[in-house]
């Protein structure tokens, strides 16, 4: 097959998607996984019009993304934007759709991309950054998860942890800007919480809750990042809050700690805090190392890192800093950061600025380069 050939037609193609009514980011996803299709289909039953063919694939997807968002905006226009307090309604075929998706046949990394596709709406791109791998590859990944259950009988629901995982990174898709996306996790975590009774699954509830109540500070004019120490504490939703404390403290009694409990009682205990001077660092230098234990995760351990610099001063969370892994899209920030606490602006500022070039995002990069200028400033005589 005539790879060079492939990408000469992306462009036209996805031209031929916008022009349809498609908008760009939607037609290069839809488009992204014609090709994966072709690469598969192709080099057996090659297509007279390999133009003609992708437009008709590409355009056939879009429809169906567009159905199945259409869909899920409809479910969540039908609770308030704002996820309700107390126990949940009574379910619908969406939490089913999660299970069903999450099927035991799948590897968990496999379930959870295809349940955020086929059923959270997420796109390709959205699904693999938080996977810290190439479009491309997670696009393929959900291909193989595709054609692995293809013509199975969808009759055994998966793992509980799975499901779990898939409504963690709803929500935290969500928390970086789609409100809807952060009410659909709340309500079907909701759901679940009444349905298993699970510990987990409350502290899973109680996390999204904590930093949901945090949502109005986090922003300032014109969508500038805010941090949290620098937080506005009084626009914090003191109702949220104590709700999220009072599952956590349930969950916690049942003596079956798990991954998000541990990141549920961190969220606590910053919300706890009158002031961000107030923080109890050690204590949530003692839930990272709990929250390690359980996962080993890199960036569990990078924030680690943060708060063993809180805790026990810049140095001691420099030296932290030397176990977690410097490809790590925020370690560099860190640093910076670190660096500054200890005084080393100069190569603070350098950093920061090295930061904010790698930004994923654009108020992370805006915010980054802002912090360059700031310590740049401190450093003039």
């Amino acid at each position: 097959m005539n790879e060079s050939l492939l990408r000469e037609l992306v462009p036209a193609v996805i031209g031929v998607l916008v022009r349809r009514g498609a908008d760009f980011a939607s037609a290069e996803d839809t488009v992204q996984e014609a090709l994966i299709r072709a690469l598969e289909t192709w080099p057996d039953d090659p297509p007279r019009d390999p133009k003609a063919w992708l437009i008709t694939v590409a355009w056939h997807r879009f429809l169906d993304t567009a159905r199945a968002e259409a869909s899920r905006r409809g479910r969540e226009l039908a609770v308030e934007v704002e996820p309700p307090a107390g126990p949940a309604p009574a379910t619908d075929d969406t939490l089913r759709l999660y299970f069903l998706c999450a099927h035991p046949t799948l590897p968990q990394g496999s379930a959870v991309a295809l349940t955020l596709r086929a059923v959270g709406g997420l796109t390709t791109r959205q699904i693999a950054a938080p996977y810290l791998v190439p479009e491309a590859t997670m696009a393929q990944r959900i291909s193989r998860a595709k054609r692995r259950i293809a013509g199975l009988p969808l009759d055994q629901p998966g793992d509980l942890g799975t499901v779990l995982r898939v409504l963690y990174l709803v929500f935290n898709e969500g928390y970086s800007g789609n409100l809807d996306l952060t009410a659909e996790a709340i309500r079907l975590t909701r759901q679940l919480v009444t349905l298993t009774g699970e510990p987990e699954v409350a502290g899973l509830l109680a996390l999204m809750l904590l930093h949901h109540a945090r949502r109005a500070s986090r922003t300032g004019p014109g969508g500038r990042l805010v941090p949290l120490g620098e937080q506005d504490r009084s626009r914090w939703d003191t109702g949220l809050i104590a709700e999220g404390v009072a599952i956590l403290q349930a969950a916690l009694a049942r003596d079956r700690l798990g991954e998000y409990q541990a990141q549920a009682a961190i969220a606590a205990l910053h919300a706890d805090a009158r002031s961000a001077s107030e923080t109890d660092w050690v204590q949530i230098v003692e839930w990272y190392d709990e929250l390690l234990l359980l996962t080993g995760s890199p960036v569990v351990r990078l924030n680690r890192a943060v708060a063993v610099g809180e805790a026990d001063g810049p140095q001691a969370g420099l030296a932290a800093l030397a176990d977690a892994d410097p490809d790590l899209p925020r370690y560099t920030a860190v640093t910076a950061y670190l660096h500054e606490r200890a005084g080393d602006l100069g190569h603070a500022a350098e950093l920061y600025a090295e930061a904010s070039r790698a930004a994923t995002s654009v108020p992370e990069r805006d915010h980054l380069t802002r912090e360059a200028a700031r310590v740049r400033q401190l450093l003039r005589p």
